[in-house]
């Protein structure tokens, strides 16, 4: 099962200020951990939110708004998310409790949220036509 691990952010990361190399080293070593265990799917930081654009889509339809950043309230802003395959919810869990979290800076938050898989469209569609010519070889041959 593939997680999303969402790092909520905070105002320090909102501001730009980045953190010591002792975290940024921590940070590294974590992903390191995630690959050698065989876990680690991706992984990206954002910008603060004072580079976003927001799009509203009203209920009913109409035609959505536009928002330049910043965005308020803090419990929206994401810093960043890590995507990692494993087994259960719960390792997942220890997987955050692992986390390498710059400490002096506020309450941090870390979202879990498991990821439905995709059916691939294209391969989906290769299936069904070779499902449908094995069927034309099968009823010539009756």
């Amino acid at each position: 099962m593939r997680f999303m691990l969402m790092m909520k952010a905070t105002g320090y990361y909102e501001a730009g200020l980045q953190g010591s190399r002792e975290q940024c080293e921590a940070r590294i070593a974590f992903k390191e951990n995630l690959e050698e265990a065989g876990v680690f799917q991706s992984a990206e930081e954002l910008l603060p939110s004072s580079s976003g654009l927001r799009v509203v889509f009203p209920p009913g339809g109409g035609a959505p708004a536009m928002q330049s950043g910043p965005f308020l309230p803090e419990q929206e802003w994401i810093a960043g998310y890590t995507v990692i395959d494993v087994n259960t919810e719960e390792e997942a869990l220890k997987w955050v409790l692992r986390m390498p979290l710059p400490p002096g800076q506020g309450e941090h938050v870390v979202e879990i949220r498991r990821l439905e898989a995709m059916k691939d469209v294209a391969l989906d569609a290769r299936v069904q036509a070779l499902r449908a010519d094995l069927q034309d070889q099968l009823s010539l041959l009756k």
